[in-house]
């Protein structure tokens, strides 16, 4: 016999029910607001996993009395999502069909740009989500047409919600009445980090492991048995192994950054590397290396399309390619610098010649010896500024060498 999930037996079906996500479905949520005012369009959700975007969902299809069909992009074909529109000219289109995308970002454009003519017309009303940037896996059609929500992770009070009402469901059906002591239930909320879901699962999990006497207490040895984690990896260590990691490479430790590599791994934190290696090699290694970014971020496009355990290699292939590369933070630092000038209200007239859509007195470069020539570029109060200074790396100093001849000739 096949049992469903506790997170689906217990999913809300209200927005009353849903647990955070307070500055959207709160008393005054702009979504809230806008579905209760009849008002149901494409919408895109991102964030973290466990966070209720496919509760928010069911909850919108529910409200506007759409037929809700979903469909989750890891797993679906292309025939799948035809076979969905072939309903919005039967008697289940009658009223439109509010199609949910989980993981949208495994589809590929073609399978995206299937959608576009219904969404158009109000034949489909799609609802996609997905844990990564939208505007880096999302096709741009699909993305002017639809209104952006970000989901948070659950604070863990709010998950505790959510724990409670999952432990009456099994008390309730199993006839017992054990008992999760608030410090057990916050502690296995902050171990989910943020995930409902994944809080959920344990909590089902500790329940059966308690045993069925009369007010049987859910320790927090019994949770921490089912997940390492619980009880340690807050957000916290969570922040400290991402810093951890971005520390060795910046020192240049292969060594230590393949150990956090691993320890991340280990802990389902394959996105959070993905993201962090992007940082790293534009932070950290920089111009001393340009060609790093791009290689890091064909890496990690490989570990999404592979997916665990085969990710881990192109993973490792790019932590160890920061660690012994040549480090420059020279474009960071020139960053933050022109940023306090700019936060400082300082530069706020462009030079005349710059203006559109005259550009009086403009010079350009092309037209002259080596495509240069001395002109202000800067904001007068700015214009003695100098915010970039080359690393004493090979690559950066070739560059400054270069530039060098050619403004002194």
């Amino acid at each position: 016999m096949v049992q469903s999930p506790l997170a689906d037996a217990i999913r809300p079906k209200n927005m009353n029910e849903i647990v955070g996500q307070q500055h959207l479905f709160g008393p005054s949520g702009v979504l809230r607001r806008m579905v209760e005012a009849g008002r149901v369009t494409n919408m895109i959700f991102f964030g973290p996993p466990g966070t209720g975007k496919t509760t928010a969902a069911s909850v919108i299809a529910a409200m506007s009395g759409m037929t809700f069909r979903k469909l989750n992009a890891t797993t679906a074909s292309l025939q799948d999502v035809k076979d969905i529109l072939s309903e919005t000219e039967g008697m289940f289109g009658t009223n439109g069909i509010l199609l949910y995308l989980d993981e949208i970002q495994y589809f590929n454009r073609k399978q995206q740009q299937s959608l576009l003519e219904y969404m158009e017309d109000g034949r489909i009303t799609l609802i996609a989500s997905t844990t990564e940037n939208p505007h880096f896996y999302v096709y741009n059609a699909i993305i002017s047409r639809s209104s952006l929500f970000e989901f948070k992770p659950v604070a863990p009070r709010d998950v505790l919600i959510s724990l409670n009402r999952a432990l009456a469901w099994l008390n309730e059906q199993g006839g017992t009445s054990t008992v999760l002591p608030e410090k057990v239930g916050l502690a296995l909320a902050e171990g989910a980090g943020g995930d409902v879901r994944r809080a959920v699962g344990l909590l089902e999990n500790a329940y059966y492991a308690t045993g069925f006497e009369p007010d049987a207490v859910i320790t927090l040895e019994c949770v921490s048995a089912f997940d390492a984690g619980v009880g340690n990896f807050s957000d916290d260590v969570h922040y400290d192994l991402l810093g951890c990691l971005q520390k060795s490479i910046r020192g240049s430790d292969p060594d230590a950054a393949a150990f956090y590599v691993a320890k991340m791994l280990a802990l389902g934190e394959m996105f959070s590397l993905c993201r962090r290696l992007q940082v790293i090699a534009s932070e950290d290694i920089g111009l001393a290396y340009p060609q790093a970014a791009a290689i890091v971020r064909a890496c990690c496009e490989s570990a999404r399309e592979l997916g665990m355990p085969e990710a881990q290699i192109p993973l490792i292939h790019a932590a160890m390619l920061l660690a012994t590369s040549p480090k420059s933070n020279s474009a960071y630092n020139a960053l933050h610098a022109a940023m306090a000038d700019v936060e400082a209200g300082r530069g706020a007239r462009i030079p005349e010649h710059l203006q559109s859509p005259l550009f009086k007195g403009y010079k350009y470069p092309h037209d002259y010896e080596n495509h240069w020539v001395d002109q202000q570029y800067l904001p007068d109060d700015l214009k003695d500024r100098t915010y970039y200074v080359p690393g004493p790396n090979k690559t950066e100093q070739a560059a400054a060498a270069y530039w060098d001849a050619i403004k002194k000739k």
